[in-house]
């Protein structure tokens, strides 16, 4: 089954702002959330849909990157996806951890009670660390596999991310008990009413640090280094925005890892330029051997081809190699080769080839046809291009 596009699950249109979009997953959490429909599967997918659709459309970054590429932007394949959907294993309270205070922690509590929304609690996530991918034509074409070394955060091996300096220096958090929640009741005009904050003594983690561990200073997370293995998906564009699931910046004190954001950056190529799906090839042959023909061996994004350069080509001519392009991203489509032909004329002559030239330049055969000139002079580059498809 497609996935949706993000504004229509949201019900806001391309051009809504931050706003606008706050306010649309808001009411349709609300109509959705898991304690307003327990049981209810079909609610609690519409739930996590609209979580997945505000995640990116909230982030300028991502928005931006989803505008341009769609649903292909958070890559989707060979372990990326945008944490959220089935792809990223999102789970339900990862979406309260990271969306639940756009209701309002007093709010949120006295609706439903605590629901998912609540309760103890992890530290911090980790921010999300976006690094820059360089990769060739060869890479772009074929996928790859691609080991970088990150600097980030990463859990201390001291205390495992306790941030404490052994067990015995955490304690259960006397103000909520453990719960990581204080719960009150308001007397109102319409009965009592009860409502559930996170623990400002533990902010919710139910614990406290009497010894902080020396390794991290009580963070649970040092500044270090990790070597990852990235299967990169074939058809990846330059500005391409893939990411990885929890492999960014670790959390403080066990808290869950920020996201990995690879953005693609694309090699130029020595002798090949890129045209979206098509790669294009200069050839520049010498006058005889466009009069007279030839073989011409052209470098491909995979290694090299040989054509055959017919007798009497013009300079601008386009040949065309099927399927030695790019890879449509997630699809069957690709690219082709263009070649282009530029017929090199000699600056610098000799006597004898002058004669020679003087020869033939009154010969029927070296007159250029009544429109030729016209007929170059108007036709662009893809112009061109159609007539090597046609070809």
């Amino acid at each position: 089954m497609a996935k949706r596009d993000y504004y229509e699950v949201l019900g806001v249109s391309k051009t809504a702002s931050a706003d606008e979009i706050k306010k649309s997953y808001r009411k349709i959490a609300m109509e959705f959330h898991p304690d307003r429909n327990p049981g209810n599967k079909e609610a609690e997918e519409k739930f996590k849909e609209a979580a997945e659709a505000y995640d990116v459309l909230s982030s300028p970054d991502k928005r931006a990157n989803y505008d341009r590429f769609g649903h292909a932007a958070s890559g989707g394949a060979g372990g990326y996806g945008g944490g959220y959907g089935p792809q990223g294993g999102m789970r339900m309270e990862d979406i309260f951890q990271n969306f639940g205070d756009i209701f309002g922690n007093d709010m949120f509590g006295g609706m439903f009670g605590g629901g998912g929304g609540g309760g103890r609690r992890q530290g911090s996530r980790g921010a999300n660390l976006r690094i820059k991918l360089k990769m060739d034509y060869g890479e772009i074409a074929n996928g790859a596999t691609k080991k970088i070394k990150v600097k980030k955060h990463v859990t201390c091996q001291q205390c495992s991310g306790s941030g404490a300096k052994d067990k015995g220096s955490v304690q259960t958090c006397g103000t909520c008990s453990g719960s990581g929640q204080v719960r009150r009741v308001t007397n109102t005009f319409l009965g009592q009413m009860q409502t559930v904050t996170t623990c400002p003594t533990c902010n919710g983690e139910g614990s406290t640090i009497t010894a902080k561990c020396g390794g991290c200073k009580g963070e649970g997370r040092v500044y270090g280094e990790e070597t990852l293995s990235l299967d990169i998906p074939a058809g990846v564009q330059d500005g391409m925005q893939l990411s990885m699931h929890a492999k960014g910046n670790a959390g403080e004190r066990g808290g869950p890892p920020g996201d990995l954001l690879l953005v693609v950056e694309e090699e130029k190529h020595e002798h090949l330029t890129r045209r979206d799906l098509d790669v294009v090839y200069q050839l520049h042959i010498s006058f005889p051997e466009a009069v007279l023909g030839m073989q011409a061996e052209v470098p491909t994004i995979d290694g090299k081809a040989k054509i055959k350069i017919p007798a009497g080509t013009q300079s601008g001519k386009i040949f065309r190699l099927k399927g030695k392009g790019f890879p449509a991203f997630q699809s069957y489509e690709k690219g082709d080769e263009l070649i282009e032909v530029n017929v090199w004329s000699p600056q610098n002559l000799s006597n004898e080839e002058k004669e020679i030239l003087e020869k033939l330049k009154n010969s029927p055969n070296f007159k250029p046809g009544p429109n030729a000139r016209a007929e170059k002079e108007e036709r662009g580059f893809f112009d061109k291009i159609k007539d090597a498809f046609a070809g």
